[in-house]
């Protein structure tokens, strides 16, 4: 397993629920954390204290990864505060529960700008130096969804079917630079997204998934970890992370 000490390492969307379970993960194992948030603030300071009370070293740094010029400018301060992003985890997402016909322009693209578009801009922004350095590690946050069908859900599953496209492609145009790209696919976890679900729907949702139960952030974070640290000759793959959800 790789020694992240004195790793930088950008967590986007890092203030709540996977993305915060990633940050404390990746910060216990030596690296420092740019915590990025959009409006949580304090969600962000609390991870960043939780850290630092336990020894590692983070930063919260605000900026809305689905625009391109604050993703610029998130990326310089994550710089000129400790160095070149050596690991990149692209957490934030969101979702609008819409069916096609009835889905507005605005959540259409709000959907691909934070699930998808987020991510290309903050691989273009970290690439140049990951591949001047001939190392990097980048990791999507996809989801079951980008692998089978959601009803009420267009924008979100196109994004992330998109996600693990470019998945692909960015590790196959890194790794003679020594950067490996790869993403984590979650089910259902136990995170905000999913806080509004009515027993029924959580119950419908649960009978999908072999393992009959709802994973924790954590558990997702404990998968990222490993693709970081451990899974140092893989490229280009989707790991899936939701109870058996995505089998067929």
């Amino acid at each position: 397993m790789l020694d992240l000490t004195g790793q930088v390492a950008l967590v986007s969307g890092g203030s709540r629920g996977i993305g915060a379970a990633i940050c404390r993960v990746l910060a216990a194992r030596g690296a420092k954390l740019a915590v990025n948030y959009r409006s949580s603030e304090a969600a962000a300071m609390k991870v960043c204290s939780d850290i630092k009370a336990d020894g590692g070293v983070a930063h919260p740094f605000v900026g809305d990864v689905g625009d391109p010029a604050q993703v610029a400018q998130l990326v310089a301060a994550v710089t000129n505060t400790w160095g070149p992003v050596n690991i990149l985890v692209h957490n934030a997402g969101l979702q609008h529960s819409a069916m096609a016909h009835r889905m507005s322009d605005e959540q259409w693209r709000a959907s691909l700008a934070v699930n998808l578009d987020a991510a290309f801009y903050l691989a273009r922004a970290v690439l140049p130096a990951m591949r001047a350095a001939e190392a990097g590690v980048v990791v999507f946050i996809a989801s079951a969804s980008g692998s089978i069908a959601q009803a009420g859900a267009a924008g979100y599953v196109a994004a992330k079917h998109g996600l693990i496209g470019l998945t692909k492609a960015l590790a196959l145009e890194s790794a003679a630079k020594g950067i490996r790209v790869n993403a984590v696919s979650p089910g259902l976890t136990d995170t905000d997204m999913v806080a509004d679900l009515s027993p029924d729907q959580r119950a419908g949702l649960l009978r999908m998934i072999p393992l009959r139960r709802i994973a924790s952030p954590e558990e997702v974070a404990a998968t990222v970890d490993w693709v970081v640290r451990g899974a140092t000759y893989t490229t280009g793959n989707v790991f899936h992370v939701g109870g058996g959800v995505a089998m067929g």
